[in-house]
């Protein structure tokens, strides 16, 4: 496996769910990756990816971007709010939008920065109690009040139960979203992301399908 399977897969998922082709980004999950394997993604061309942590995405991807050119980086992992600010200033856009107090202090940042990066919020479909994310039934109100905070949503994310069908979960993360006119899907990771994009997926989030197993006693640093 790796990244031009990958792609393959994606658009042989888009043709056989009746999706445009191209419908469907790919967001490469480069978190505690080696920069040589990362490297390799963005000499093939790939221009967009994913990170769970603020300070490793501080310390890897400016000089990336000085490497290769823009570069769209994706915050897909929790976010303290005591790390918004750096988050705000480094990423493209936020996919965990999952609280109030986030909420408001992202339209606190975006107020003094001048800017904000998309927001996608996140929404625990499973009502796990260890996983971050705003409960099902409580998603709409949320949502209504992020607007009223001129904060610029453009889609829902989840993370479907370890062990679960994930179809029903994409399934219900897609009504969510329609309903409140949210356009984009975040949904479907290495195992699941072909039968997210059946349920309307625009980002699909894939990292060890791409770059290899992680190993998180490894440091890296940008060349």
């Amino acid at each position: 496996m790796g990244y031009d399977d990958i792609l393959h897969r994606i658009r042989t998922a888009e043709t056989a769910s009746g999706r445009t082709a191209g419908s469907v980004q790919l967001i490469a999950v480069s978190k505690v990756q080696p920069d040589a394997r990362v490297a390799e993604v963005l000499s093939a061309g790939h221009r967009l990816f994913g990170e769970n942590y603020v300070q490793e995405a501080q310390g890897k991807w400016p000089a990336f971007r000085d490497k290769f050119g823009p570069v769209s980086v994706h915050m897909i992992g929790p976010l303290q709010t005591n790390k918004a600010k750096p988050a705000m200033e480094l990423f493209d856009a936020i996919h965990t939008l999952d609280r109030p107090s986030l909420a408001q202090r992202l339209a606190r940042l975006a107020q003094d920065l001048g800017r904000c990066p998309d927001l996608f919020v996140q929404v625990n479909t499973g009502a796990e109690p260890q996983k971050a994310g705003i409960l099902p039934q409580d998603a709409d109100s949320f949502i209504a009040t992020a607007r009223a905070l001129d904060l610029p949503l453009i889609g829902a994310m989840c993370i479907p139960p370890d062990g679960e069908d994930p179809a029903p979960h994409f399934a219900h993360l897609a009504q969510i979203a329609e309903r409140n006119g949210l356009p984009s899907l975040s949904m479907g990771m290495s195992g699941d992301f072909e039968t997210a994009i059946a349920h309307g997926a625009t980002h699909v989030r894939v990292g060890s399908a791409i770059f290899g197993e992680r190993d998180y006693g490894t440091k890296t640093s940008v060349p």
